[in-house]
């Protein structure tokens, strides 16, 4: 061992804990979707709670909540490209920022992993599957999977890091 380096547990760092994540919610996006496709048939859905929620089987060739679905000339390959990018860049911040710690590398864990799950499906079907229904009434959130879920919630945690991170910044310029 290098002298003046320290022996860390490669299980309790930062890293660890943000491609854990990714694993766990590409696993997780997989299964559900597998689950979704056997057992509710394609533009079926099944009412979970009445007035708010459905399990639904529906197809999504554009990005999350159905963004650019119905856009002709959305190219299957660009989005491809587009995420494999994102996964790269994302893997790497997961790497590269683990100063940051824990919280901060499991919140990038959320995105790469709702990043792969959804790629996966692009390079295999050349589509998404989403299948939660949430709605009141009439009115309807686009239809969404796990990787996308995972991809907002991971996006929301990032946003309340950088906005905490500001307000402990401005707060100790104000105390100069």
């Amino acid at each position: 061992m290098c002298k003046g380096l320290r022996r860390t547990s490669t299980l309790n760092s930062p890293v660890f804990f943000g491609y854990f994540v990714a694993f766990f919610v590409v696993f997780l996006d997989q299964v559900t979707k597998y689950l979704i496709k056997k057992s509710i048939s394609l533009y079926h859905s099944v009412i979970i709670i009445p007035g708010f929620l459905n399990l639904v089987h529906i197809k999504n060739r554009g990005i999350a909540f159905g963004i650019f679905n119905s856009q002709a000339g959305t190219s299957s390959i660009g989005l491809i490209i587009i995420s494999i990018v994102a996964v790269i860049f994302i893997g790497y911040l997961i790497f590269s920022e683990k100063k940051r710690g824990r919280f901060y590398c499991i919140s990038l864990g959320m995105i790469l992993g709702g990043a792969i799950g959804n790629l996966i499906d692009r390079i295999i079907f050349g589509e998404v599957t989403d299948f939660i229904d949430v709605y009141i009434k009439e009115y309807h959130w686009p239809a969404f999977n796990f990787a996308d879920m995972a991809i907002s919630v991971g996006g929301i945690f990032i946003l309340l890091f950088i906005i905490k991170g500001k307000s402990h910044a401005s707060n100790s310029d104000s105390n100069r």
